[in-house]
């Protein structure tokens, strides 16, 4: 079983501290060293035209990130559903092909639950939607506020 702390000498203590501070800077020489000849195979690949991917994050270049859109999803969906019916598939293809950008990896699970959520896309059967006809109304989506349980 394992000493309790109180029970340790200071001198080991320290000791255990000095030679776990010379495993860090080992550590760190040898990341430098990998991390040099990360660059340099870098470089090769950008001479031969290659993109580097990937290791960006590491290397402190920033990694990817969220694309940025004209406009909302919302807005794009209602844009492309003027005089259109379409399902949930091929609505959130038709909105890409637009060009609205997404990373998603369940972008059709995004593009369902905002046609059910807006109030501007009206559902004319089953998995089928069209922008439903504007009276003037806001542009904003407004949700049902919950009743409290008592």
């Amino acid at each position: 079983m394992a000493a309790k702390l109180g029970e340790i000498p200071i001198t080991e203590i320290q000791a255990e501290l000095r030679r776990r501070q010379k495993d860090v800077t080992g550590l760190q020489k040898k990341r430098d060293r990998l991390a040099a000849q990360l660059m340099e195979l870098d470089a090769q690949l950008a001479d031969l035209g290659i993109a580097q991917e990937g290791m960006q994050g590491i290397m402190g270049v920033p990694g990817r990130r969220r694309p940025r859109n004209d406009m909302p999803l919302t807005d794009a969906l209602v844009e492309l559903l003027k005089d259109k019916t379409l399902s949930v598939t091929e609505a959130a293809i038709e909105v890409q092909k637009a060009g609205y950008k997404t990373t998603s990896p369940n972008f059709r699970t995004i593009v369902n639950q905002t046609l059910l959520r807006e109030k501007r896309i009206k559902r004319v059967g089953r998995g089928l939607y069209t922008s439903a006809p504007t009276a003037g109304g806001s542009k904003k989506t407004t949700r049902k506020k919950r009743r409290s349980r008592r």
